[in-house]
């Protein structure tokens, strides 16, 4: 509605009367209320692109002269033509909102300007990579503005992220975010309406990638907007369970003249689907065992003909008390004297003290195994049931098997295994943390330092409270995908890349921030006559300075300057940080591509790392064209030359691939090539896809 005064005031500029009249109906319009979150959806953002070459067509802003601090001409021109004056090129332009104006400017001199509701066709640049995790997935950073990288996630990861975990811009007033290319103060009176227009744009698209089905998306913030942001996300996510905790992340509190103390912050769960919280991060005391469920199930409804086949004799023997043989499924009708003898053996039922014939817990086939695995165990019973049985439960069994927080420390005398938990049993997690290794001055700043000597940012995180908050939601999920699209200085790569170290897992992360510089240093570069896109400019933005080099000390051990870390990892596990993290990363830059150049593979070399990400991010990847007419690696693979299908296929199922891309116009075609891949090889047409997609996307 902020968009509607503006339109309204440049009515009344040129029709009084008519302006006039729209703006009585404005306000009574807007004096009416709705139920719910009410806020200014502001008009589409806008980026500038100054590594952006400019072309023909281009919306671009005229930049202030070298050495100007001023904000400049913030009014859109089309790029008309393009042309060489006496060795300079020079940018014909006209006026957007009023296309009789027309100027020409030096193409140095404007900066290519993407509007969020314009189409974007992304590619990604590499800017280097560290490999010490042999062939697990690589964890990317991509530097872009994270609206437009959330645009190209949807063409890769539409719902296969397993979890989101966003530190998003506070709002508190002291220039902490832009909108519009502009940093919002605390005066503004549409401060609020703008972050939370900023927050819904994002939302919507990370709702497009999270796994519908099971999935949850963390959000950490103070008090200045969670009221609002709670709203929105109940909001965005109708069909979710939002859950608040309240972690103290600094323990001695943040003075206020006339407040009280601040020592915690917010963090937004937001559980989606089969989504659940996992146990507590915190273990401690002697290791305790797990408990075992009984077999007879207990609720009155769960009667014997329930479930037909979990009425069965289970046969004890008399002498060892160990079970020696499982009955089959009876009848509702079928007498319990009835059932076959088992010499030396008594026939146990699930039956209640009041004689009530329930059910087992178990078929006989899953009891069967339990039994055999050394899972089930029997005690003395009682008049009504000689024998008391006991098991673990199915998902404990597994946990067992695989190590998966769960030990096998030996047998007890009638051969059923002892099973505790590592390293002393889990704690259910509260809704408020209070915890030491959370706070933020000692492992966020002062770790950060360690990393990175020399270079500081802005209230990082506790890596441990990051790590505690992952693993309350992944612990299950070994192979998961996390997204940060508020990346800062990367302290979730660095946590996944932790929690992969104490349990085995392959988790990959994506991490997404812009390469900004802060206010004070934006202003200082200014009059150094930098401007955004000059190598004296980026090489200082969060990206480039802080983001890619704090994971790349992580995963190397070595500081920037080359020199092993200083200091260990603690609590969880405790180890040296110059040993290392066993992890690959590769770090990327969006590029913007023209629809033309893709559809006719002239950016194929930009498009390459999004389908590598879209098969997985393991292994190696179809960097170029192959004079071949196709190429396939570990994961995918990428048929140019149609007439080269038989041996691409026959390539495809040697190698175990798990993707293919296909580039035709031609469905007829594409359709046939699928018919000769493996069944479970998944087929992508590009560019249909690909071009489709990012049209789709850009709706607003």
């Amino acid at each position: 509605m902020s968009r509607l005064t503006d339109l309204i005031a440049a009515t009344k500029a040129k029709d009084p009367t008519l302006g006039a009249e729209l703006e009585r109906e404005f306000k009574a319009l807007s004096s009416r209320r709705q139920f719910g979150l009410n806020f200014e959806r502001h008009r589409p953002e806008a980026v500038e692109l100054p590594q952006r070459p400019v072309r023909k067509g281009d919306k671009v802003r005229i930049l202030p002269p070298r050495g100007s601090t001023e904000r400049g001409d913030q009014r859109l021109w089309r790029v008309t033509r393009i042309e060489k004056v006496d060795g300079a090129r020079l940018a014909h332009l006209r006026l957007i909102e009023d296309d009789s104006e027309t100027t020409t400017s030096a193409i140095e001199d404007v900066v290519v300007v993407a509007e969020f509701r314009d189409p974007i066709y992304p590619g990604l640049v590499s800017t280097g990579k560290v490999e010490r995790g042999g062939d697990k997935p690589f964890h990317t950073v991509i530097n872009a503005e994270n609206y437009h990288a959330l645009k190209a996630l949807t063409f890769t990861h539409k719902g296969k992220i397993d979890a989101i975990y966003i530190d998003p811009p506070y709002n508190t007033g002291a220039r902490d975010w832009k909108y519009n290319n502009d940093y919002v103060e605390g005066d503004d009176l549409y401060r609020h309406s703008k972050w939370l227009a900023f927050m819904e744009r994002r939302l919507l698209l990370a709702r497009d990638l999270l796994n519908p089905a099971d999935s949850v998306l963390v959000l950490t913030i103070d008090e200045k907007e969670y009221l609002r942001v709670g709203l929105l996300l109940e909001q965005v996510f109708p069909e979710a369970r939002v859950q608040m905790v309240s972690i103290t992340i600094s323990p001695r509190g943040t003075s206020r003249t006339s407040e009280f103390s601040r020592v915690d912050e917010y963090a937004f769960f937001v559980f989606i689907g089969a989504a659940e919280v996992s146990t507590s991060p915190k273990t401690g005391g002697d290791e305790q065992e797990v408990r075992w469920q009984y077999l007879r199930r207990t609720q009155k409804a769960l009667v014997r003909g329930s479930r037909p086949n979990q009425f069965y004799a289970i046969y004890v023997d008399r002498e060892s008390e160990r079970i020696v043989h499982v009955g089959e499924p009876m009848g509702v009708d079928e007498p319990l004297d009835g059932v076959p003898e088992v010499p030396g053996a008594v026939p146990v039922f699930p039956v209640d003290p009041s004689g009530l014939q329930l059910i087992w817990g178990l078929t006989p086939a899953t009891l069967r195994s339990a039994v055999a695995k050394g899972y089930v165990r029997v005690t003395k019973g009682n008049e009504y049931q000689p024998y008391t049985i006991a098991h673990l439960s199915t998902t404990n069994i597994a946990r067992a098997e695989a190590g998966d927080g769960l030990r096998i420390i030996g047998r007890r005398e009638d051969g059923s295994k002892i099973v505790v938990h590592e390293g002393g049993k889990a704690e259910r997690l509260s809704t408020v943390w209070r915890e030491a290794r959370h706070d933020a001055g000692a492992y966020g700043t002062t770790l950060l330092r360690s990393l990175l000597p020399g270079r500081s940012f802005p209230f990082p995180k506790s890596l441990y409270a990051v790590e505690d908050t992952l693993r309350s939601v992944l612990a299950r999920k070994p192979d998961a995908i996390v997204l940060d699209f508020f990346a800062g200085s990367g302290t979730t790569a660095h946590a996944i890349m932790r929690l992969n170290k104490q349990d085995g897992g392959r988790r990959s992360s994506i991490s997404v921030t812009n390469n900004e510089v802060s206010p004070d240093e934006h202003r200082r570069l200014r009059l150094d006559r930098l401007r955004p896109g000059d190598p004296d400019w980026e090489r200082l933005g969060i990206c480039e300075h802080i983001t890619k080099p704090r994971i790349e000390a992580a995963i190397k051990g070595e500081s920037v300057d080359g020199y092993p870390l200083d200091g260990d990892y603690k609590f969880v596990d405790e180890f040296p940080m110059a040993d290392g993290l066993a992890a690959n990363a590769e770090f990327f830059t969006l590029t913007y591509e023209s629809p033309v150049g893709v559809g006719h593979n002239r950016s194929f070399k930009q498009v390459a790392p999004l389908l590598w990400l879209r098969a997985g991010a393991r292994g190696r990847r179809v960097e170029d064209i192959p004079t071949d007419g196709w190429a396939v690696v570990e994961t995918y693979g990428v048929l140019f030359d149609l007439d080269q299908a038989k041996p691409f296929c026959d390539a495809v199922a040697g190698m175990g691939a798990e993707m293919v891309f296909v580039v035709t116009d031609d469905d007829r075609r594409f359709q046939a090539v699928v018919r000769r891949l493996p069944e479970d090889v998944e087929p992508v047409r590009l560019y249909e896809s690909y071009l489709s997609n990012f049209r789709f996307v850009s709706e607003e």
